[in-house]
């Protein structure tokens, strides 16, 4: 059993001293994103309707909502958007193991390891650039395809919405909530690796066995702690990359004034549920597509 990593990326022990190409890098984590994307997009899909809702948290609750659209939309209302989120998080999760690799190769020490801090460094690195680089487009199509779904329904789908967002007004528009949506990697990733990494600090320190359960319950504790912490940069995110689009400013004013303070946590159920999901399952999907390339010599 090849050793968990503390993020999509970050590998330790054996995988750590036998550093990975960076094709190798990129293949696995793109691979290792689409089937967690996949897997885990009906929480996404709540999470983001819950964030465009104007109500005032509690006045419609989460599963409500779910319910209404599966009697009014069916299964398939609940992957509105889930191929261009399926396709961009391949891509962002590719760019992010690549990026994090390579930077946290250059910051380990002599022995292959890294400390917490530039964990936390390396984490803020990779999350910009997998936010400009992947994020943000894929982001903004996706939130627009699940405003619109549940509005103006004028998108018949992915690359009709792409058509008509560029057509309005030319590829900037892809970048609505550039820098929301790149606080909100920068910080997600920061608070994701430098918790997990404490973490596993301490439970080597107190021998706890490194086992694929105890790995799990790290990566989860570590999820919902990036969760609670990053929230409200993911929902002025979110209204930022809505159907009509809005700069950070004033999505964050619209979210005060249409929620309150507490808004600015709406769908933290959600992507607590799907951040703890996709722990579990980047990590094990990443790590079997390294062990079995590895084994077979590339």
């Amino acid at each position: 059993m090849i050793p968990a990593l503390n993020n999509p990326g970050f590998v330790t022990n054996n995988l750590q001293k036998q550093q990975i190409s960076p094709v190798l890098s990129l293949f696995a984590g793109g691979v290792a994103g689409g089937v967690e994307a996949a897997t885990t997009y009906p929480f996404e899909f709540a999470k983001t309707r819950s964030q465009l809702a104007s109500k005032a948290p509690g006045q419609t609750p989460i599963w409500h909502m779910v319910r209404n659209v599966l009697r009014t939309e069916r299964i398939s209302g609940l992957y509105t958007g889930c191929s261009t989120l399926v396709v961009g998080t391949a891509f962002k999760a590719g760019v992010r193991f690549l990026t994090f690799d390579t930077i946290k190769n250059a910051l380990a020490d002599e022995n292959g390891k890294i400390s917490g801090g530039r964990a936390i460094l390396a984490g803020s690195l990779a999350g910009c650039a997998e936010s400009i680089l992947a994020v943000t487009p894929t982001e903004r199509l996706k939130t627009a395809l699940i405003d619109d779904a549940n509005n103006q329904k004028r998108f018949k789908g992915s690359f009709h919405a792409l058509r008509i967002l560029v057509a309005e007004r030319g590829i900037g528009n892809l970048y609505r909530g550039l820098v929301s949506t790149t606080m909100k990697q920068s910080a997600t990733s920061a608070v994701r690796m430098g918790s997990y990494t404490i973490l596993r600090g301490m439970s080597q320190t107190h021998s706890v066995p490194q086992n694929t359960l105890a790995t799990f319950l790290m990566g989860a504790t570590a999820g919902t702690i990036t969760v609670y912490a990053t929230q409200p940069f993911d929902t002025v995110k979110t209204r930022a990359q809505s159907a009509a689009g809005a700069g950070t400013i004033e999505a964050m004013k619209s979210v005060l004034r249409d929620k309150g303070l507490f808004g600015f946590w709406a769908g933290s159920t959600m992507r607590l549920g799907r951040l703890v999901l996709s722990g579990g399952i980047v990590f094990s999907v990443y790590e079997n597509i390294v062990r079995v390339c590895n084994s077979a010599g590339y």
